[in-house]
């Protein structure tokens, strides 16, 4: 298991996100590289280039809005990108290079590609990430924010329509106006781990679960819950040192935490096995 850890991708990934700052297109393909290994990421970035000048040659002047309605012309009316609703969970919404393929992403993966054809094209959307979704997000050089729903074709929406919407999904909660704030390029690639995780551990794919786990850890080392699953993952697929390095440095952290019991167990039945992975 140490061993397949050693990939070219976890070696790419690794590189990318030292980077001040951290580009998104290469390392939101550096996560896909783990799951498609034979993926040409210089491809899908010459992709992304070639989309941007199309919207270059649609949007000639530094307008905003004329940018704007070319990147949807682009993404939506000529590529067809749209938001997989028949299959909101299908694990390839979360990969870039599949989005441009297939034609449909989740709103993350959607909204990466709304921001990377913009910024080609001159124009800086920010990432959003909005409560149950992701939008990004234009902020003019007076402070007037307009916020594209990339899942939802395009739309454009003021903030207070963003705010009303969150009210109406969710029977008259307000909306902490933080998460109408841009966040950089590393919560979104948290983001964009932590659905990949949730879809795996559901699906019980522990393969795929652990080497997403581990690049959680890679950019978050601190997150308890993580070490604690990439260490039950590691029991659950054999490899007995590896959960027990986790497991214990989870219990060292969180001596009192409420599954800490549990855990014991499973270190419990972990030793005395012969370590297949160190």
């Amino acid at each position: 298991m140490a061993g397949a850890l050693e990939s070219r991708a976890r070696a790419r990934f690794a590189a990318l996100i030292e980077r001040d700052p951290v580009p998104l297109d290469e390392a939101v393909l550096a996560i896909a590289e783990e799951e498609y290994p034979d993926l040409d990421v210089e491809e899908v970035l010459v992709r992304l280039d070639r989309l941007g000048e199309r919207v270059r040659a649609r949007a000639p002047g530094e307008r905003a809005a004329s940018t704007l309605s070319a990147v949807r012309q682009v993404l939506v009316e000529e590529e067809g990108l749209r938001g997989n609703e028949r299959d909101y969970h299908d694990p390839r919404n979360s990969f870039l290079n599949e989005a441009l393929e297939r034609k449909v992403g989740n709103p993350i993966t959607l909204s990466v590609a709304w921001m990377e054809v913009a910024r080609r094209a001159g124009l800086r959307l920010d990432g959003v990430g909005f409560p149950g979704h992701f939008l990004a997000k234009y902020v003019s050089p007076g402070g007037i924010e307009i916020f594209v729903d990339a899942f939802h074709g395009g739309e454009l929406l003021s903030a207070d329509e963003c705010v009303a919407r969150y009210r109406a999904r969710t029977g008259g909660r307000d909306l902490d106006r933080r998460y109408l704030e841009a966040v950089a390029p590393r919560q979104i690639l948290a983001r964009t781990l932590h659905n990949l995780r949730r879809i795996y551990l559901d699906r019980k794919d522990d393969v795929r679960a652990y080497w997403v786990l581990d690049r959680i850890l890679m950019l978050t080392p601190g997150q308890l819950e993580a070490l604690r699953d990439r260490g039950l993952v590691a029991a659950r697929l054999g490899g007995a040192a590896a959960a027990t390095r986790d497991l214990e440095a989870y219990l060292a952290r969180s001596p009192s935490a409420s599954d800490a019991g549990e855990v014991r167990r499973v270190l419990a039945g972990m030793r005395g096995k012969r370590p297949l992975v160190n």
